[in-house]
């Protein structure tokens, strides 16, 4: 048997970090092996180098045991640890830990109890009220089942954005050390377009002379070495869409012009090889990878109306952040120095309301303490930097907020989040959300749909209702950029834009290194074609400040 490459040893580990999570042994040691297979699934140098040179630990996340394992594996095709737990449970059965919240004692008992053995069987018992009349299974489990199917089979093979940011980051460091001839190693494909989830894991190199035989390669990673004088159209096609090629192509086409993988044509004479070129003998500007999707991009262009798209830099403070005053992991004093050293102006704490007991949310009495704390490090900070005091008040099933008018007027900021009762009707749901929007004490409707990729779908709301509401009430809508959130889809950026929405990138981060989301949250903001002047955290903090007083006053006159 031919020694297995890096994409069959990484199916391998895959396997049997499963078999060890059914069987309720260590869960580090599941995660550590699901971890090493996720490394070689991006690895960029073919494995039998590293096997033959006793390299394997500069992967990621694999050490001497680990290493061990693969070595073996990579010669043999297996391992005399995994053949033992391919005796207790049918492969089938492996299938269903793919549905979200379906942990895998729960798919153990739906083998031994109810011999449900791969996910068309599960479906089916589902489907024919089998699972909620098990005893210790129940009708919860079913509907969850039922739910999350569809997010297995959508999600299947695709990484949240962090997780293939790190592989891929991974395999350029990789290219770099093993092939130092190779210049402009370049992230394509989906994460370059700024996906939520990433399915195509692409890089293009530049070489002198690109050897399609000598191309470092793994089957997961794909990597297209292409000369100086092609690299341009190399990236162009590597990163996509199929769709806005295609359009390229007919736009080409038209003007009596081909558009091929090897460059842009006329008659015989090669006219661009590099991206910038190509779009601009087409008649276009340089359109943003996060743009090209084929939703009117190309349009846009030719009329001169693509947005300049917000960036990182653009940023000016981070909203919505929690500390151990709730549920996050450090102090305000902690989060506020770390949002300083990053360089922003303020950091805009927004810990969880009363009624978020599961979340330690905060009492009258906490939150006049963290006030206090607030103004004595605000005192330190001097004019440059401000910790504005907000809370994440939880929205009540009747869209009411879960504290008296009184005590959300002492916040310079609220956002208004639902955390619970997901399973209200569209219109209930909606009306809840238009209620919460109506205070005038509201200023940012947090992760407005509750969507969490991968793990569960949104609650079904009106979301052009619901966005035409925060115009009208002045209530700015987030981009929660948690990688499990990235909510509201960028899909809906523009119609919040056109509406006249204010949108702001807020982190989520209950911990230091969690306040790094922000990028995320800008790469949906790009994809979603949002300008830095309709980003609340892009004011400064003599502006944000302002705008929040602004809105002070208008609720005074109001009441």
């Amino acid at each position: 048997m031919p020694p297995l490459d890096a994409r069959g040893v990484a199916i391998l580990l895959r396997e049997y970090a499963q078999r060890t999570a059914l069987r309720g042994d260590n869960p580090y040691r599941a995660k550590a092996y699901s971890r090493a297979a996720d490394s070689l699934a991006a690895l960029a140098v073919p494995l039998d180098v590293l096997v033959a040179e006793e390299r394997l630990t500069e992967i990621r996340g694999v050490g001497d045991a680990i290493a061990d394992v693969i070595t073996k594996v990579h010669k043999t095709g297996s391992h005399s640890s995994l053949e033992k737990l391919r005796k207790e449970i049918p492969a089938g059965v492996l299938e269903m830990l793919a549905v979200p919240g379906l942990r895998p004692e729960k798919v153990l008992r739906l083998y031994k109890d109810l011999g449900i053995a791969s996910l068309s069987e599960l479906e089916a018992a589902a489907k024919d009220d089998r699972i909620k009349k098990a005893k210790g299974l129940g009708a919860a489990l079913q509907t969850k089942i039922l739910q999350n199917l569809a997010i297995a089979k959508s999600g299947e093979g695709r990484l949240h954005l962090h997780r293939a940011a790190a592989l891929l980051a991974q395999a350029k460091d990789s290219i770099r050390k093993s092939r130092p001839e190779l210049k402009r190693v370049t992230i394509a494909g989906d994460f370059r377009r700024g996906c939520e989830l990433v399915g195509d894991l692409a890089i293009v190199a530049e070489a002198a002379k690109p050897d399609k035989t000598s191309t470092p390669s793994a089957d997961e990673l794909q990597i297209r070495v292409s000369d100086r004088k092609h690299f341009g159209v190399a990236l162009l096609f590597a990163t996509g869409s199929a769709t806005h090629i295609e359009q390229l192509r007919a736009l080409a086409a038209e003007k009596g012009m081909r558009l091929q993988p090897d460059g842009l044509h006329k008659g015989r004479t090669l006219i661009a090889g590099e991206e910038a070129d190509i779009y601009r003998a087409l008649g276009l500007p340089f359109i943003d990878p996060e743009l090209r999707e084929g939703r009117g991009e190309i349009e846009a262009a030719l009329k001169g109306k693509l947005p300049k798209l917000v960036t990182d830099q653009d940023l000016r403070g981070i909203l919505h952040c929690h500390t151990d005053a709730s549920d996050g992991t450090e102090t305000l004093e902690s989060m506020a120095k770390a949002t300083r050293q990053r360089g922003f102006e303020y950091f805009g704490v927004a810990d969880h309301s009363k009624s978020a007991h599961y979340a330690g949310g905060l009492s009258v009495e906490e939150i006049a303490q963290q006030h206090r704390e607030a103004d004595r490090l605000n005192k330190r900070f001097g004019k440059d930097f401000r910790i504005l005091k907000g809370i994440e008040s939880d929205i009540l099933a009747d869209g009411s907020l879960d504290y008296d008018d009184d005590v959300l007027e002492r916040f310079d900021f609220v956002v208004a989040s639902i955390h619970g009762r997901f399973k209200l009707d569209r219109k209930a749901q909606t009306q809840r959300l238009l209620r919460a929007i109506s205070d005038p004490r509201t200023t940012i409707i947090g992760h407005m749909t509750g969507r969490q990729l991968q793990r569960r779908p949104g609650y079904e709301i009106d979301v052009e209702k619901v966005l035409r509401a925060c115009a009208k009430h002045d209530v700015v809508v987030e981009i929660n950029a948690h990688p499990w959130r990235l909510d509201l889809d960028w899909r809906w950026h523009r119609a919040a834009l056109e509406f006249g929405c204010m949108l702001s990138i807020n982190p989520d981060a209950h911990s230091i290194p969690e306040l790094n989301h922000m990028h995320w949250g800008v790469l949906m903001a790009r994809k979603g074609g949002v300008p830095a002047e309709r980003v609340l955290n892009a004011m400064t903090l003599a502006e944000i400040t302002r705008y929040f007083r602004q809105k002070r006053r208008s609720l005074a006159r109001a009441a």
